[in-house]
């Protein structure tokens, strides 16, 4: 009889690993202003709490977030030009993350 012989992985990746509640980082004029002011904006799922977020947040960036504001986007109508259809976006949602003043997050 043959043993397999099992080894383990010892890489470590040097990204983060993907949140499925942290859809991106939101990056506007807005969160750019923000971020001076040690706030983020992320898009999140539609289905997340404040409490996963920050869970999410720490175990993502390696950061403790002092609060964590959410943010339900309504879906907006938009008309198509050429068809002269109306149709809606998406909904979403966002959450607006302050941490301490020594704390930062590289977003790019």
């Amino acid at each position: 009889m043959a043993t397999k012989k099992t080894t383990k992985k010892t890489e470590e990746k040097a990204v983060a690993p993907k949140s499925a509640l942290i859809l991106g980082p939101r990056i506007t004029e807005k969160a750019a202003i923000l971020a001076e002011q040690n706030g983020y904006t992320f898009n999140v799922a539609l289905g997340a709490t404040k409490n996963e977020i920050a869970k999410a947040i720490k175990a993502q960036y390696k950061v403790t977030p002092v609060s964590v504001r959410v943010v339900n986007m309504k879906p907006k109508p938009k008309q198509s030009r050429k068809t002269g259809k109306l149709g809606f976006t998406s909904r979403g949602k966002k959450a607006y993350v302050y941490l301490k003043k020594g704390d930062k997050i590289e977003v790019l």
